[in-house]
């Protein structure tokens, strides 16, 4: 790639990344922790880590990247069922050790398992349903708290250090660890601990649960990916992709409303 090239993806990277999450969160921010974490579940950083692989390293290792991001949705749920189970008698600290324990745990044994886009698919879709269906349900969960001042700017560092953190070191991972690393729950975390500080454990479980929820919108975005990247045009793959996360993140918000009504 020629340094000029290599100039404008570097500073696509530190511009438009933050700013993508920075409007995604003051979007969401006004609905409370459950459609907080139903919009967190979305593919903010694991989408832009994509499309700047397909353009740094191709989109065959993007497109097999993507069946490693499919996996790794399966730690994200381990994190948010552990944490929510955690949030009703431990502290924030122990909840979130636990969890991201779960994560690793779960990237690190799908690391050593051959992963191809049909079964992975259709295995990450029932385990984030039976992770929704197993989170715990409390009544009387207050709004999330105001949020500090500090928070956008914390959310807009953390993504751009995540992005950039992945596709430089992606040649060395390779197509299948640099997917099951993408979708690590950093947002996850940062909303879990912050909203059960502040919120109590109701919140947080309604705030997991969105998330849960989000990610079947996130497992859509890179179906496509994965399917199409290497048939179609890189731009068109991604437009066909969010339109589908969008699909999918409509069509089940209803579901947001049934959990807090419970």
């Amino acid at each position: 790639m020629l340094s000029g090239d290599r100039v404008t993806l570097l500073l696509a990277k530190v511009v438009l990344t933050p700013l993508f999450i920075a409007a995604v969160t003051l979007a969401g921010r006004r609905w409370g922790p459950a459609v907080g974490g139903w919009l967190a579940g979305l593919p903010l950083t694991s989408g832009p880590v994509s499309v700047f692989l397909a353009l740094e390293q191709g989109p065959g290792f993007a497109a097999r990247a993507a069946v490693g991001t499919l996996a790794g949705l399966v730690g994200v749920a381990c994190f948010c069922v552990v944490y929510a189970r955690l949030s009703r008698t431990r502290s924030w600290t122990l909840a979130t050790a636990a969890g991201i324990a779960a994560y690793l745990a779960g990237a690190a044994l799908l690391s050593r398992v051959p992963l191809a886009l049909g079964p992975t698919a259709g295995g990450t879709m029932a385990v984030n349903l039976l992770a929704f269906r197993c989170l715990p349900i409390i009544r009387g969960a207050d709004g999330a708290p105001p949020a500090p001042r500090w928070d956008v700017p914390l959310r807009m560092a953390v993504a751009t250090a995540l992005v950039l953190l992945l596709t430089a070191t992606a040649a060395v991972l390779g197509p299948k660890l640099s997917g099951l690393l993408s979708p690590f729950p950093v947002f996850a975390t940062v909303l879990a601990v912050f909203t059960h500080r502040h919120a109590g454990a109701a919140a947080t479980q309604q705030l997991l649960r969105g998330i849960v929820l989000g990610s079947f919108a996130f497992a859509g975005f890179f179906v496509v990916v994965a399917a199409a990247l290497d048939r179609w045009e890189a731009a068109a793959t991604y437009v066909v992709a969010c339109a589908s996360a969008l699909v999918i993140n409509v069509a089940l918000r209803p579901l947001l409303a049934s959990g807090r009504s419970q």
